[in-house]
Parts: structure tokens; C-alpha cells; sequence
């Protein structure tokens, strides 16, 4: 006999790498969701000692096992509630995604793409544009994007802008959701003293949402928002008030952690606050 349905294990397959120290990536994935109730299911893509923003670091490359996942996965039967995307090193890797998506998309799977690519109009280091081009075919698997704007604007192949208008964004996120998706948040954008979040609905009209800016940018920051994206999705709540409730957690976690005095490689202090993401 089925279980009913708030009895039932929810699982999230999350796609990203591991560092192990930094608070970003799998690190913060596994106890965001965790706290929300939902069993993170992780296929790394790489392993860090700690993330690239330290001046030393070592990793290794998993991409040549990440095919086992599919294989074993398939064998145990798992069944997923979602699918995440976080960083991803190659266009082998971005092929994968594309290949674990087929194996394990159900009609009540959500695919949640974070095309983690670059920031203020610049690729990241390991990017080229060879490999930005590549992401853009998880356009055609993904159901809800979280870019910021400099991955929103290479997604769709348009100059970056920081001073775009809301009728700019509203256009660049019609174009994105062209192909499958129906949810898009373009995060981060700075506006004055805030920072603006704006959500977009297909058959909705667009929603701003902003919180305070405070201190510095800090590692890890997209990661702990996408995943209070995730997590809130696969419990049912609507998309935009998974990015209002995901907004707010991280402004919680980085006024904690800027009262701390941490230094911003080490990320977002989420340990402090998480006992109230399940009650935000």
C-alpha cells in the first residue's frame, strides 16, 4: 500500500561539486534541504578541499564517474521529486545532465537549472564561451532557472546591462522560458540599497522582491538561495513565495554572518540560522 502523501520520503537528485570547506556547493545543498525534509541525493561533480576562492585549493574531477550514477540509480529504482544543476566544469558534464535527466525525469519531476557561469558581466575563470554556449541547451530540459543577470544575458545571448528595466527583464526571462521553462528568477540585482529578485511566471505578470543589501558579496550565496528554491518547490509551495522565503533566509544568513566577523570566503554562516528556514 502507498504511503500517503505526507508520509513519503521527497528526494532531490542535486548536481553540483563538493567543497569541503567554504559553505557552497553540496556543502550547504545537503543541510538546506535536510532542514526542509527532503533527502538530497548528491552526484558530484568535482571535490574541493576547500572552494577556488582561497588562494590554494586542490580538487579532482569526477566527471569520469559520474556515469555510475545513472547506472546505479537506474538499478535501485530511484525516483526523484527534482533535479538540480549547480556548477558544471565541461560540456561533458552539461551532456550528462542532459542524459540523467532523460533516465530519471517523471511527470511530476521538477528540473532546476542554476546555470552557475559568471557574475557583473563576466565569465568565471573556468568558463569560455565555447562552454557558456554549451549550457544553453539546458534550456530545452530545464523548468525553472535561477541565473543572475550576467547568466540570464548569456543564456539568451544579449549584452549584459546592470542598469536593465523591469520591461527589459520582463523580455530577457520571455525569451528564456521560450523553449521549456515556466519559472525564471533573475537574482541579485542592485538597485540602490537593495537587491532585487525578479520572478517571472509564464501567464503571470512579473514580481520584484527585494531585500536589503548588506556588506560584501560572499561565496556560496547563489548556492544557499537555489536551494531553498528546490527544496520549497518539491513541498509544494509556489514558486514565488519559495523566492521570497529563499531572499529572506539569506539576508538572515548573511546579517548572522556579518555579525560574526567571518570573512567572506568562508560563505554564509547558515548554521546559525537554519533552525529558521523551516519556520520562514
Amino acid at each position: 500500500m502507498a504511503l500517503p502523501d505526507h508520509n513519503r520520503q521527497r528526494k532531490a537528485a542535486v548536481i553540483n561539486d563538493f567543497s569541503s570547506f567554504g559553505r557552497c556547493s553540496l556543502a550547504v545543498t545537503l543541510p538546506i534541504l535536510s532542514a526542509l525534509k527532503v533527502q538530497c541525493c548528491s552526484v558530484p561533480t568535482a571535490i574541493f578541499t576547500n572552494h577556488t576562492g582561497f588562494p590554494h585549493f586542490s580538487w579532482t574531477d569526477y566527471t569520469d564517474h559520474m556515469d555510475d550514477y545513472i547506472r546505479d540509480w537506474q538499478a535501485t529504482g530511484l525516483r526523484f521529486d527534482a533535479i538540480a544543476t549547480g556548477f558544471l566544469g565541461s560540456a561533458r558534464q552539461i551532456d550528462f545532465v542532459r542524459r540523467f535527466i532523460d533516465a530519471f525525469r517523471l511527470p511530476g519531476t521538477t528540473v532546476v537549472v542554476d546555470p552557475v557561469m559568471g557574475d557583473y558581466g563576466r565569465l568565471y575563470p573556468t568558463y569560455d564561451t565555447s562552454l557558456a554556449e554549451s549550457m544553453r541547451a539546458l534550456l530545452d530540459v530545464a523548468d525553472v532557472l535561477t541565473p543572475n543577470l550576467t547568466e540570464a544575458c548569456v543564456l539568451a545571448d544579449r549584452p549584459y546591462d546592470p542598469a536593465i528595466s523591469d520591461a527589459e527583464l520582463a523580455d530577457l526571462c520571455a525569451q528564456l522560458t521560450a523553449r521549456r521553462a515556466n519559472r525564471i528568477v533573475i537574482s541579485g540585482l542592485s538597485r540602490g540599497a537593495d537587491l532585487i529578485n525578479f520572478i517571472y511566471e509564464k501567464g503571470k505578470a512579473p514580481e520584484v522582491f527585494a531585500v536589503p543589501k548588506l556588506g560584501s558579496d560572499r561565496s556560496g550565496t547563489g548556492d544557499v538561495f537555489s536551494s531553498v528554491i528546490v527544496g520549497d518547490l518539491v513541498r509544494g509551495r509556489a514558486f514565488a513565495d519559495a523566492v521570497r522565503h529563499a531572499a529572506t533566509f539569506v539576508s538572515k544568513a548573511v546579517a548572522r554572518t556579518i555579525d560574526m566577523g567571518l570573512p567572506a570566503t568562508d560563505g554564509l554562516a547558515i548554521e546559525e540560522v537554519l533552525s529558521e528556514l523551516v519556520t520562514g
